[in-house]
């Protein structure tokens, strides 16, 4: 089990709305959380994640709406090492049990919860129509800068499937462009051969491992694997 530093006392209530805006991950307001879960956040249970910094409640309209902090995320994935509340009953038992496996399963995978749960973009709202008066947007070098990253970690890693810190790949990329490596990065989580994840022990990142981090599912990630083709 964890310390009670690592994951807060928090009530099945609570424990709910962070499994919900977990495996949601969006921005979701109460009218949706109705609709999903059949609550809303709001009293104690909101006051007590927005104070513990796991959720940010936007105020500014009606239905108020929720999204999980960075802090958010670290919780809701180690709350399948905590005890249960012992007000929850059954169901919140049975919870457990599924979050449990769930990490058992991301972690034989090599993925992320942020990387399991994101939206796709056939989930994602439509973008807006294109201006005709515009200029068409420069072209992109994604593919380029994918067969770079893919060329450094050949040369990194010993094997298909080794793991390979994002530290090192970009050290053999300190050319390219940070912005354009990130996206290519993020877009290759996407291929089938591709798995980028973050370190679960923490402590043994060092500060070049951190800064070397790439931005995925809210929550940052260090370590590359390609498999064979």
């Amino acid at each position: 089990m964890t310390s009670p530093a690592d994951v807060p006392h928090l009530t099945p209530n609570q424990i709910n709305a962070l499994v919900v805006l977990m495996v949601e991950a969006r921005r979701l307001t109460n009218v949706e959380l109705r609709d999903l879960a059949g609550f809303a956040l709001t009293g104690k249970d909101n006051e007590k994640l927005v104070k513990l910094g796991l959720v940010e409640t936007d105020r500014t309209h009606r239905p108020f709406s929720h999204e999980l902090t960075d802090e958010g995320w670290r919780v809701v994935r180690q709350l399948h090492t905590a005890a249960p509340p012992k007000q929850g009953g059954s169901a919140t038992r049975s919870l457990f049990v599924v979050l449990s496996n769930l990490h058992r399963s991301l972690d034989r995978l090599r993925l992320s919860h942020g990387d399991f749960f994101k939206q796709t973009d056939a989930s994602a709202p439509p973008a807006s129509e294109p201006r005709h008066d515009a200029p068409a947007p420069a072209p992109t070098s994604a593919r380029d800068v994918e067969a770079l990253v893919r060329a450094a970690y050949r040369d990194l890693a010993g094997a298909p499937g080794a793991w390979v810190g994002l530290a090192d790949v970009r050290d053999r990329l300190v050319d390219t462009d940070r912005t354009a490596l990130d996206a290519a990065l993020r877009a290759m989580v996407g291929r089938q051969d591709v798995r980028i994840i973050p370190v679960a022990n923490t402590k043994s990142l060092t500060p070049r491992d951190r800064a070397a981090a790439v931005r995925i599912g809210n929550e940052d990630n260090h370590a590359l694997a390609i498999g064979p083709a």
